[in-house]
């Protein structure tokens, strides 16, 4: 496959009219690092061609007409789409994430940002590749195809990244797509779309590449999901998004849960072990499917392990502010305290700073803390619930043996992510055979399956109930051969 970047082509008068046009309708807001200093969203102004529309059909007809366009461009040319929603997110990055922080209410401004200009890890075009195969018998050339217009549903944790990174794979496949929201996050979703939707209608001429609705309602949701000429479903958030989907009777692509456990052994290095596991779990206050969520560290480097938590920046609760920031945190059936299995995690304090849970917990953390830690048994609600706060219960083990058992249990059969900090090789065989997770790091950040500070590749879809894995272009495509007999041969 030969593929080439193309600079976009940029006619004077139009960029002239274009910036003036954009600058008249947003007003740059100043820095900050919390939701409360982030400017209002600016209102949407769509226009008939921004991607933008009042219902479902509307969306998913004017996305199924530019998809004929998209098919039919040279890779080249879809590059330059995909070069375009990679610009938008790097040059308003900090627009963007301002605005996602104001309107979900959850992570850090700082690592919102750094997820939009992360859009350069994505696959695009560089991903195909035709594959062929010979014999006595002729020729098979087998080449991948679009599907046509694909609904995807968004999480609020990561409303423009996840679109982004889905776009860049759609777009490189040949597809184009109709966007479901999730309503706390559909404003910043809209208004991304459009900024890309003008900038490759400029740029290439093709209208509503990228299109959603004005209202993110349930029943829109269900509306793509059943659309005739929607032809491939794409769920990334909660298990019961999922579900619906799969109800359709349409191939459906999907992200699930995580609870991604840490085992920590006797040889591993333990201020770099402490070092990648603030680093992953406090990323976007630990929103990341892929996040560290629970440690099970070998008893015989605990006390050790700990210590380095501490020089590494990390703040570290005793039992009672454990319990008050449990009971602060999660619901129990039956009211009171009650045993894990009755725990639910309320949404309460779901991606907040550290600063708020701090105050749950009745303690004051110093100023800049990423990250709160502590003691737990392994039955506690925040190991065995996918929490998504920047805390993180640490476990006290026997032996590596039981370190791995003890993680197998809390990632719950998930098959989503895992980590384990151990100069073993062996030992990290041993763990990444049982836990079968579709991510497995070795002494590393979580972050570093994908692509950040590892050789992975980035993607906000990660596809571990359907069992595609982190999604590519590939993912979404349709193999296609065609068979030459007694023909096309070589030799």
């Amino acid at each position: 496959m030969q593929t080439q970047q193309v600079s976009p082509q940029v006619i004077a008068e139009i960029a002239r009219e274009v910036v003036a046009r954009l600058r008249a309708e947003i007003e740059p807001a100043p820095s900050g690092r919390t939701a409360h200093s982030a400017a209002p969203a600016p209102k949407i102004a769509a226009a008939p061609r921004d991607g933008v529309f009042a219902t479902v059909d509307e969306a998913v007809n004017a996305a199924f007409e530019a998809q004929k366009k998209v098919a039919a461009m040279s890779l080249a040319d879809r590059g330059r789409i995909i070069a375009i929603v990679c610009r938008v997110c790097n040059d308003r990055r900090e627009e963007l994430g301002r605005m996602e922080l104001e309107e979900t209410k959850v992570g850090r401004l700082d690592h919102k940002i750094l997820k939009l200009t992360n859009m350069r890890f994505v696959l695009g075009v560089d991903a195909l590749h035709t594959e062929a195969r010979s014999n006595e018998t002729g020729l098979c050339i087998i080449e991948h195809a679009p599907w046509g217009v694909i609904g995807m549903m968004l999480p609020v944790t990561h409303s423009v990244p996840t679109m982004a990174s889905n776009a860049i794979n759609i777009v490189a496949a040949g597809n184009t797509a109709v966007f479901g929201p999730h309503p706390s996050g559909a404003k910043v979703a809209q208004y991304a779309l459009q900024l890309w939707n003008r900038e490759i209608e400029r740029e290439l001429g093709v209208p509503n590449v990228f299109t959603t609705t004005t209202e993110p309602t349930i029943e829109n949701a269900d509306q793509i999901f059943h659309h005739p000429k929607v032809a491939l479903l794409c769920c990334t958030g909660g298990t019961a998004v999922a579900q619906a989907a799969a109800k359709t009777g349409k191939r459906v692509i999907a992200g699930g849960p995580g609870n991604p456990p840490v085992v920590v052994d006797e040889t591993a290095d333990l201020d770099r072990a402490a070092r990648c596991i603030i680093e992953g779990a406090a990323f976007d206050n630990n929103l990341l499917c892929i996040g560290e969520k629970e440690i099970f560290v070998v008893a015989s480097v605990a006390d050790a392990f700990i210590a380095a938590m501490r020089r590494a920046g990390a703040y570290q609760l005793d039992a009672a502010a454990i319990d008050r920031l449990t009971k602060a945190a999660f619901s129990f059936e039956g009211g009171g305290g009650g045993g894990c299995a009755r725990a639910h995690v309320k949404k309460d304090l779901v991606g907040k700073d550290v600063a708020v849970l701090a105050k749950a917990a009745g303690v004051q953390a110093p100023s800049g803390t990423d990250m709160l830690f502590g003691e737990t048994d392994e039955n506690h609600p925040f190991v065995v619930e996918e929490q998504m706060m920047p805390f993180i219960p640490v476990v006290r083990v026997k032996d590596v043996d039981a370190a791995i058992a003890a993680a197998v249990k809390a990632e719950h059969g998930y098959r989503h992510t895992a980590i384990i900090h151990t100069n073993n090789q062996e030992t990290a065989t041993r763990m990444a055979h049982a836990m079968n997770t579709t991510l497995f790091i070795q002494n590393a950040a979580s972050p570093a399956s994908l692509g950040v500070g590892g050789p992975g590749y980035f993607s906000h879809t990660i596809a571990t109930p359907t069992g595609e894995g982190i999604t590519t272009p590939l993912t979404f495509t349709r193999e296609r051969q065609m068979v030459v007999c007694d023909a096309m041969r070589i030799i």
